[in-house]
């Protein structure tokens, strides 16, 4: 059996080889006129920063939003279906204040012991997309 064709339990990433120089963004998407109701979850909800988008992509819709490091593109899709399986994982710095943030605002916060080495969530945005948010155990 090839090496690649074993799995390796999980560790730490390597060092950079140059590939994965880091993640611009995650897409997700939203029903056609829900820009509100994603700014309301997005912005008011989790705390983050709406990007203005490039005029040129502004005319399809959408909403791009920041924290930090990290950029979520919401784009307009016609035949919309939530990501309910397939989510981002966010690394953030203290768990359990956004975990309060989000409760405190009314979302539904669902935690899963099952990723050694790492305490996690997972949250469902305001159209059923799903969010995993994790820091590494002390």
């Amino acid at each position: 059996m090839r090496e690649r064709d074993t799995p390796q339990p999980y560790e730490d990433p390597p060092a950079r080889s140059g590939f994965g120089l880091g993640l611009h963004h995650v897409q997700l998407t939203l029903p056609p006129g829900d820009e509100e109701l994603c700014r309301t979850f997005y912005v008011d909800v989790l705390g983050m920063t709406e990007v203005r988008k490039p005029p040129e992509l502004a005319a399809r819709g959408g909403l791009w939003v920041r924290a930090d490091g990290l950029e979520i593109h919401l784009g307009v899709e016609e035949d919309f279906r939530p990501v309910s399986k397939g989510h981002p994982g966010i690394l953030v710095a203290d768990l359990d204040a956004l975990a309060e943030r989000l409760t405190d605002k009314g979302a539904r916060v669902v935690w899963d012991a099952a990723f050694p080495g790492f305490r996690r969530f997972y949250v469902h945005d305001c159209h059923g997309n799903r969010l995993e948010f994790l820091s590494p155990e002390a």
